[in-house]
């Protein structure tokens, strides 16, 4: 339980600023360290508006764990869009030198850079923690200068690479542990509420909306989806975030009444995923979400690799034409490539999973 020539680790700080599916695809290495350093002071630093992947709305983010915040003692928070916008006003400022405040004050002795980004390296080194440690090949190379540990990471998956991380920390061989989310009583009773007031029991989560263009296969398919799953005593719900309005309105639409669409926050988000008898969707922290929460997922893939990025952890059935192309390229158009998985292909998947389900007993 110590790091080479380190001493005991009492302090650490985790740096994984966003987005929703990376911060999820992150909880695994964040859980090793907890369960190799039970009595550490773990810290996380992630963007505002991932916070609740960490701890409920309204529990302190400092202080004893509860199921409201499970893994880590303290969350800070940064708001780097906001804070670019007005980067030279007093609130601006007084936000920065807090944070900044907080973490130095905390005295964490280990920090480790699970984005590699310059921006969250320079963070976790703005942190003033001694040793940094973060992949020897980070997504943005110059991330590494900033590193005093620079780690070559092992595995496919990103969940394995940045267990990797740990197991270099840790000197030991780890197991993949399972995420552990923030239980929002509140969000909990809301959407139970909302699910009977619908009639909505055993239903799949349609998910059409996707960090770009490129990797959302079309909304209108995910209704026809939703109409034979229908048939098949299955309902649907169309989850749905900001800017995703026309999205869910299109899938809905075509759907002729079988899919109902949904808006809320990410507690109430858990919260209904953790109902779901299946998830179908593309590469998007709703996925990694369902992934993380055990939810048998059909996914469907276009141009990033479903073998770094894909459904982890639970039964799942990953879909991709051989023809589409490997690229983070922001390309706001669908992959052409991705049009040609067909609604049949996609609805065969799903009564595939649901048959799982039914043998194993139904989702509890």
């Amino acid at each position: 339980m110590s790091a080479p020539g380190d001493g005991r680790v009492e302090r650490l700080l985790i740096v994984r600023l966003s987005a929703m599916g990376d911060v999820i695809h992150t909880l695994p290495a964040a859980q090793a360290l907890r369960e190799s350093y039970p009595d550490a002071m773990i810290g996380w630093l992630v963007e505002e508006r991932w916070a609740e992947l960490l701890c409920a709305p309204g529990a302190p983010r400092r202080g004893a764990r509860s199921a409201q915040r499970p893994l880590v003692d303290w969350v800070h928070t940064v708001n780097l869009k906001g804070w670019r916008k007005s980067l030279f006003s007093l609130s601006t400022i007084e936000q920065i030198a807090r944070v900044g405040n907080d973490v130095r004050t905390a005295g964490y002795q280990i920090a480790i850079d699970f984005q590699g980004a310059i921006r969250s390296a320079v963070l976790a080194r703005w942190s003033r923690v001694p040793v940094v440690y973060g992949a020897r090949e980070p997504r943005e190379s110059a991330a590494a200068l900033w590193y005093t540990r620079q780690i070559t990471t092992r595995g496919n998956h990103v969940i394995e690479q940045g267990l990797s991380v740990v197991e270099s920390l840790v000197e030991s061989k780890l197991a993949v542990p399972a995420a552990e989310f923030p239980r929002d009583v509140g969000a909990e009773e809301r959407i139970e509420k909302r699910l009977r007031e619908f009639g909505i029991e055993k239903f799949a989560i349609l998910n059409p909306g996707a960090g770009w263009g490129a990797k959302q296969w079309p909304a209108e398919r995910y209704g026809q989806v939703a109409r034979a799953l229908a048939k098949c005593g299955v309902q649907s719900v169309v989850n749905y975030g900001p800017g995703e309005e026309d999205l869910a309105r299109a899938a809905e639409t075509a759907s002729e009444g079988a899919a109902r669409a949904f808006q809320g926050s990410i507690s109430e988000l858990i919260a209904l995923m953790r109902r779901a008898w299946l998830f179908i969707g593309g590469d998007t922290g709703p996925l990694h979400l369902a992934a993380a929460l055990k939810v048998p997922a059909v996914a469907i893939f276009g141009p990033t690799d479903p073998a770094r990025n894909g459904p982890y952890g639970t039964r799942s059935v990953v879909l991709r034409n051989p023809a589409s192309m490997t690229t983070h390229a922001r390309n706001p158009r669908t992959d052409q490539a991705m049009l040609g998985i067909g609604v049949e292909e996609v609805v065969n998947s799903a009564q595939s999973l649901l048959a799982g389900n039914s043998a194993e007993g139904g989702r509890g």
